[in-house]
């Protein structure tokens, strides 16, 4: 396909599964639309809101906790957790160490923690393992080598969910910032995880934290009633303007890029992403802020016009840190590139279902990107 760039956004062709409208637009500006007619910024989100609030306060009235917040120490799940202690919800902060903190993110919790007067619950990764979980996925040569943590980190906070019988998680995506990742450059479920387990892992199953398995999860949405909340959503959320608000309330400090309070998510956008695969998710976070009003487009082409940010020091700590030699890791950076479509997947079966995953995600049962995404 010759290359092409929305007219609307700054996603291009670069995202396989693009496709665009007579007038140039793209599917992810469609997506982002029929979300935000979803989630109208006026008087009716705030009572929906409201409403949300009174349910979350009701089911666990009785409860030590009422909802679960993961938290990164980022942006997003910071405020997140701010924001549920405002509106007066009893969070019970849980964070995954997967063994790539910066000081920076472990400050940042820290104080949000201890200003908010809010318990922690942390999980850590066996090292050895999760190293040899992220080294596979590396082998494997497709873009979704930060996976392991995301898709550790869903299972994590569903798990804690279920352990202390909370009935909400409060997740700390904004589409109106952060947009939605293609699923060519982002894709995860379990069958996908095990399989690239079993072609490229030293290991085959992860042992020092459980990983939701498709049946689990239908466990505990249908039996358990878990419900997954994007409170961003709810909410005018500019980023400038809770960054003041951060670092006023809650001495927080900015890392210097999306998600790079994690050593290796900085590794992964900065450097591998780019470099191997020709994916700059910048474009996702500047298309979504573009579309929302928070930036001019002009400006956020002058913005993707300047490289990403690393050096070589940030390549050795990262190789250092998974025990790699550069012989090895340029073998890495050479293999073939592929994607989830080279491994086993549930996403023929989530397009099969894609009817009764519209009715779910349109009765809140699950977040409407799901549908969006994966089966539209």
């Amino acid at each position: 396909m010759k290359h092409k760039v929305c007219t609307k956004c700054l996603l291009d062709t670069t995202v396989k599964d693009i496709w665009f409208d007579t007038e140039g637009i793209c599917k992810y500006c469609y997506i982002y639309d029929e979300l935000n007619s979803n989630f109208p910024l006026n008087h009716n989100l705030s009572h929906r809101l409201d409403e949300i609030v009174r349910k979350i306060k009701q089911k666990g009235k009785r409860a030590k906790y009422d909802c679960v917040v993961g938290l990164s120490g980022g942006r997003d799940s910071t405020y997140t957790l701010y924001k549920a202690v405002s509106l007066g919800l009893k969070p019970l902060a849980v964070h995954f160490d997967n063994g790539w903190n910066t000081e920076i993110s472990i400050k940042n919790i820290k104080n949000a923690c201890e200003t908010l007067d809010v318990e922690l619950y942390t999980v850590v990764a066996d090292w050895e393992e999760f190293r040899k979980l992220q080294l596979a996925f590396l082998h494997a040569s497709t873009p979704d080598a930060d996976i392991p943590t995301d898709y550790a980190i869903y299972s994590i906070l569903y798990n804690v969910a279920a352990k202390e019988n909370i009935k909400f998680i409060l997740n700390g995506h904004s589409f109106r910032t952060e947009g939605t990742s293609p699923i060519s450059w982002t894709y995860m479920d379990p069958i996908y995880v095990k399989d690239v387990l079993r072609k490229h892992g030293e290991i085959r199953k992860v042992k020092s934290f459980s990983m939701m398995s498709f049946v689990r999860l239908q466990y505990y949405i249908w039996l358990r009633g878990i419900r997954e909340v994007r409170l961003l959503e709810y909410i005018d959320y500019v980023k400038k303007d809770v960054d003041v608000i951060l670092e006023n309330e809650l001495s927080w400090r900015y890392y210097g890029g999306h998600h790079h309070e994690n050593s290796f998510t900085k590794f992964f956008q900065s450097y591998y992403l780019p470099v191997k695969f020709d994916i700059d998710k910048r474009k996702t976070e500047l298309s979504a802020m573009i579309r929302s009003g928070h930036i001019k487009r002009n400006s956020a082409i002058e913005l993707l016009s300047e490289k990403y940010k690393y050096d070589s020091s940030d390549i050795s700590f990262a190789l250092k840190k998974l025990q790699i030699t550069s012989d090895e890791w340029n073998v890495i950076m050479n293999n073939e590139i592929k994607s989830h479509q080279d491994f086993k997947t549930l996403l023929s079966v989530i397009k099969a279902l894609k009817w009764p995953l519209n009715i779910i995600t349109k009765l809140g049962i699950l977040p409407r990107i799901l549908y969006l995404k994966y089966a539209k």
